[in-house]
C-alpha cells in the first residue's frame, strides 16, 4: 500500500515583491517516491491536482511531478507497470527555501522550463510550492 499525505494550508496572496513564502501556495498531495507512475496519476486525478510533491521513505521532498511529465512516461515506448516516480531521472529538484527571494525563484523558474517549484523548509520537509505569477 502506498501512502498518501496532505499537507493542508491556506493559499496565500501573491505580492508583488518578497520571499517564496510570501506568494507560495500550499504543497497539495504528498506521495512517497515508490508509487508506480498509474497510481501517481489516480491519485492526481482525485485530487484534481496538476502536481504531486514527492518524498523519500523519511517524508523529505525529493522532487515534484506533473500530469504532464507522468502522461509523457506512460505513453513512452519504454513504459512499464512497474516505474516508480523515483526511477523518473528528472523529479529530482530543485527547491526553493521559503526564504528566497520571489524574484530570485522565479529567475531559476523561467531558465529552467519549471511551471511549479516545491519549496522546503532546513529540514527538506516540503512546506509549500511556487507558481510563476501571470
Amino acid at each position: 500500500m502506498t501512502l498518501v499525505h496532505m499537507q493542508s494550508r491556506p493559499a496565500s496572496t501573491h505580492p508583488v515583491h518578497g520571499t517564496v513564502a510570501d506568494a507560495m501556495d500550499a504543497a497539495g498531495p504528498q506521495v512517497w517516491e515508490d508509487m508506480t507512475v498509474e497510481v501517481a496519476l489516480s491519485v492526481m486525478a482525485a485530487a484534481r491536482t496538476g502536481h504531486l510533491v514527492v518524498c523519500d521513505e523519511d517524508g523529505l521532498c525529493t522532487g515534484l511531478v506533473t500530469r504532464a511529465r507522468l502522461t509523457a512516461v506512460r505513453d513512452g515506448s519504454g513504459y512499464t507497470d512497474t516505474i516508480r516516480l523515483r526511477d523518473i531521472a528528472d523529479v529530482i529538484g530543485p527547491f526553493a527555501s521559503p526564504l528566497t527571494t520571489r524574484a530570485e525563484a522565479e529567475r531559476a523558474m523561467r531558465c529552467r522550463r519549471l511551471g511549479t517549484l516545491p519549496v522546503v523548509d532546513e529540514h527538506g520537509s516540503a512546506v509549500g510550492v511556487l507558481a510563476p505569477t501571470r
